[in-house]
């Protein structure tokens, strides 16, 4: 028996305005969008943005359905279009947030286990890390420098 030792580390930021500019710019775009998300049932607005290697933007919100789980999350719903209109396009840097509307969240709150394989997914197959900045509706930003910190035992196409 042995024991494995696994190590992460993240930068932590106390505010928006302490972000790098281009990324401060990516949060508020990815905090506007919040705002639109469908989610009349758990009340939990997440929002994204997400800056391609051709510049350009692309946005998401969590769209959730009555019929559980036929939703989707913020994270996945702006990768997949990322995915769809610009499939070569590199993911270079993800901006997430997300509040609820019953209580203030302070504490910086990561993708879900869904979305963090769908996002290993787009790492593995550009083969280039994606920087991950994560935050809730205040408080301190996460800055992940892969998706591999969240996910470090990734399930990938090498498996297969």
């Amino acid at each position: 028996m042995k024991e494995i030792t696994i190590t992460t580390s993240f930068t932590a930021y106390n505010a928006v305005n302490e972000l790098p500019n281009e990324i401060q710019k990516l949060m508020e775009q990815a905090i506007a969008i919040r705002k639109s998300a469908y989610a009349p049932y758990s009340k939990f607005r997440v929002g994204v943005a997400i800056l391609l290697d051709n510049g350009q933007i692309v946005l998401g919100s969590n769209q959730e359905n009555a019929a559980y789980p036929s939703g989707l999350c913020a994270e996945r719903v702006a990768i997949f279009q990322a995915g769809s209109i610009y499939p070569e396009a590199k993911i270079l840097k993800m901006a997430i947030t997300a509040a609820s509307d019953t209580n203030t969240t302070t504490s910086p709150i990561p993708p879900c286990g869904a979305c963090r394989q769908s996002i290993a997914e787009y790492e593995t197959k550009q083969e280039t890390p994606i920087e991950i900045y994560f935050m809730g509706e205040l408080g301190d930003i996460y800055k992940s420098e892969s998706l591999k910190n969240l996910l470090p035992f990734m399930f990938d196409k090498n498996f297969l």
